[in-house]
């Protein structure tokens, strides 16, 4: 399917476009007007961006139906402070009712059952449920368009990051188990971070990967392995040692696949789905091993 956004309406390319740019993590903002009324809704436009300075960026949209613009951004236009709440599992269906299109003036702490609590650094308070909470000041707004649909950047300066201790390790660093984190898909849909949706991708930081075009040509076009596979294989920077591959072969493993499939065509594809098993398994060098036995 080809869609020129131009060619359907706001509201359906949204629904697509939405659909596949996930999974987003959700900004749960807080914010005060000139008055002092206090304003918290969340939004899946929303990343870190920069670590020096520290700063965040949201966008809460133009409405699509009528084409209104949101308390969030009335609200930082009259006071440059927002806090960013991060949402976890624990709190999902708080934060989707503090969503609700309550009227100007109606604290959605409350409607919401979430705690208030006074900030250090700036004047709007934060989400004493929330697992961590950062204190900004706004430092930018930039309207993308004047139609419904359209965004509004609002970037955010971090002064001061608070972290429920209850997400960190015995180093003091961030356990995506313990943060159990929530992100929002297409729909009504949305994500937990947690159980089997965890997994690890080492970052070749300290090695530089040999690369999928060095890989020898029965394994880069294998029918077998995956592209997630070869871009595990591709990122060792050597092969195993003839001595390794040796010594591999006396394994209980190697020598059932060697005795049971005696055809060219049948050893090459039982040993790939075993190297397909092993690379689950985050034994790179195993799987190597035998598939150069």
């Amino acid at each position: 399917m080809i869609v020129d956004p131009k060619e359907i309406s706001t509201g359906a390319f949204h629904g697509l476009f939405l659909g596949v740019v996930a999974p987003r993590p959700i900004a749960l903002v807080s914010t005060i007007d000139k008055e002092g009324n206090v304003n918290l809704a969340p939004y899946s436009f929303f990343n870190a961006f920069s670590a020096n300075p520290p700063t965040m960026i949201f966008s809460p949209a133009r409405r699509v139906r009528d084409n209104t613009i949101k308390h969030t951004l009335e609200n930082v236009r009259e006071h440059q402070e927002v806090v960013v709440n991060i949402v976890n599992y624990s709190m999902v269906q708080q934060m989707s009712l503090s969503s609700t299109e309550y009227d100007k003036g109606v604290n959605e702490f409350v409607k919401a059952g979430f705690t208030q609590v006074t900030s250090d650094r700036v004047k709007v308070p934060r989400v004493g449920e929330s697992p961590a909470s950062f204190e900004c000041k706004v430092t930018k707004i930039i309207e993308l368009g004047q139609e419904g649909g359209a965004g509004n950047l609002i970037f955010c300066e971090v002064l001061l990051a608070h972290f429920n201790d209850k997400i960190l390790d015995a180093d003091k660093k961030v356990d995506p188990f313990k943060l159990d984190a929530v992100a929002r898909m297409g729909g009504n849909w949305y994500c937990r971070a947690n159980y089997d949706a965890l997994f690890e991708v080492a970052k070749p930081l300290k090695r530089k990967g040999m690369g999928v075009d060095q890989l020898p040509k029965r394994i880069r076009e294998s029918h077998v392995l995956s592209g997630n596979d070869l871009g595990m294989l591709a990122n060792t920077e050597v092969f195993p040692s003839k001595e390794k591959v040796e010594a591999y072969k006396k394994t209980k493993m190697a020598n059932s696949i060697l005795e049971k499939y005696t055809s060219p065509e049948a050893f090459e594809e039982a040993r790939q789905k075993q190297a397909q098993i092993l690379l689950k398994e985050q034994k790179v060098e195993e799987a190597w091993s035998l598939l150069l036995m």
